[in-house]
């Protein structure tokens, strides 16, 4: 016996208060860094109750600065377990493995006086769930338990095994996922659903970068007597936007990012600096996000800002007065990806979307980073983004429609039908 779309389909709407239900249940989890457990055992307790072999770990630190992929880790990852949910088919192995990784962290929410309704407490308006982490990617999680979750409900099992992977830190070195790398899990495609209803089969490579500037002290009323470090530190953060726009020129533009106006961009996200307002400031740092084509290595773009520092430094008048240095002591250090269009995972996904949504869906090459880069790069394991669209991601009032959740959910659970095959429980 088979499983029919409409029977999927119908099934899924059948069940839009357990999303609803479970959504709210993980945005109201503030799992922010380093406070990622207690949704992280709420996961744990899901998984287990779906009936799935449960793997919780830690991330060993020691063992995965030894990976080329590692990115400096910014806190302890004590307490902060990956979890991950494992479904070994009962009735015979006939079809394809599959991961479904989903990354429990959220941003923090900025100035909370702005959003409409607190970020923690979700809140359902006009049939889109809001708050911090609903989009990105509370509702990619919901999306890819709940399509399990529903096939188990109907009758069915994946005739392959199937990893439902939690994981922390994506979005701030993705060392969980590299976690779950190192642990040894591969499978024959992944699928993380991140907020895009678009397959992302292309993404930058992204950096966090420390600036780091020393000047010269001096008492306001005879400020020309020094040199302010903060102000030296914008000079040099400018010399850094004026590459960027060198990597945005066509001369420069990878063919995959043709169709952005803006691929690259270098952002300052934090600046601290100097000690008293009556002193010039001696000190400044600043923290700042760049991003580079695929083909280019982390050490290869910082060496060409590196440069790009130092020129600026020598023709600033009187730059002898201070000193900088810069490095990647925390956070991100990626490389980007592009998949070829033609792969199985891609053709499968496409043409699920397409049964689902009745249009075959747009191919998008991301200009952010997420840990699909470790399944493509260094995991043998072709991956791609796709889930529940969301808006204000990162920004205030973040969100993500209810139907949109659904439908994600339903083009998982088919793909699953499709990749991994079905059995009879």
């Amino acid at each position: 016996m088979t499983l029919e779309l409409h029977e999927l389909a119908s099934a899924v709407r059948a069940r839009r208060d357990a999303h609803v239900r479970m959504l709210s249940a993980l945005v109201a989890f503030p799992s922010l860094l380093g406070q990622e457990s207690d949704a992280q055992r709420y996961m744990a307790r899901t998984f287990t109750g779906m009936g799935l072999e449960l793997d919780e770990f830690e991330i060993d630190d020691d063992a995965l600065r030894q990976h080329p992929a590692y990115a400096p880790s910014l806190t302890s990852y004590a307490g902060r377990p990956n979890v991950v949910g494992i479904h070994r088919p009962r009735n015979g192995t006939t079809g394809r493995s599959l991961i479904l990784n989903g990354h429990i962290d959220v941003v923090p929410v900025g100035d909370e006086r702005l959003w409409s309704s607190p970020p923690f407490s979700p809140v359902v308006r006009d049939g889109r769930l809001y708050g911090r982490g609903a989009a990105d990617m509370k509702a990619g999680i919901v999306a890819y338990t709940l399509a399990m979750r529903t096939l188990f409900e109907l009758g069915f099992e994946p005739a392959a095994p199937v990893y439902l992977q939690s994981v922390i830190e994506e979005e701030c070195t993705g060392n969980g996922a590299l976690g779950c790398l190192m642990r040894g899990y591969r499978a024959e495609a992944a699928i993380i659903p991140e907020p895009s209803d678009t397959i992302r089969d292309a993404q930058l490579g992204v950096m966090w970068l420390t600036l780091h500037v020393q000047g010269v002290p001096a008492h306001a009323a005879v400020a020309p007597d020094g040199s302010s470090a903060i102000d030296f530190a914008g000079y040099l953060v400018g010399a850094m936007k004026g590459l960027a726009e060198q990597w945005n020129g066509s001369a420069c533009r990878h063919a995959r990012f043709a169709d952005h106006a803006h691929p690259i961009n270098f952002n300052l996200g934090e600046l601290r600096g100097g000690e008293w307002p009556s002193s010039v400031p001696t000190q400044c740092e600043a923290r700042i996000r760049v991003s580079f084509y695929p083909g280019t290595t982390p050490e290869q773009a910082l060496a060409e800002i590196r440069a790009t520092l130092a020129d600026a430094h020598r023709q600033r008048p009187g730059g002898a007065l201070f000193n900088w240095s810069i490095d990647n002591a925390g956070g991100f250090r990626a490389e980007g990806f592009v998949l070829d269009p033609g792969i199985p995972l891609i053709e499968t996904l496409s043409l699920c979307h397409r049964d689902v949504h009745g249009v075959a869906p747009e191919r998008f090459a991301f200009t952010g980073t997420t840990d699909a880069r470790y399944f493509n790069l260094y995991g043998a394991t072709p991956a791609v983004c796709y889930g529940p669209p969301g808006e204000n991601i990162h920004g205030v009032d973040e969100y993500v429609a209810i139907d949109d959740m659904l439908n994600a959910t339903t083009v998982i659970a088919w793909f699953i039908a499709r990749w991994c095959g079905l059995n009879r429980r």
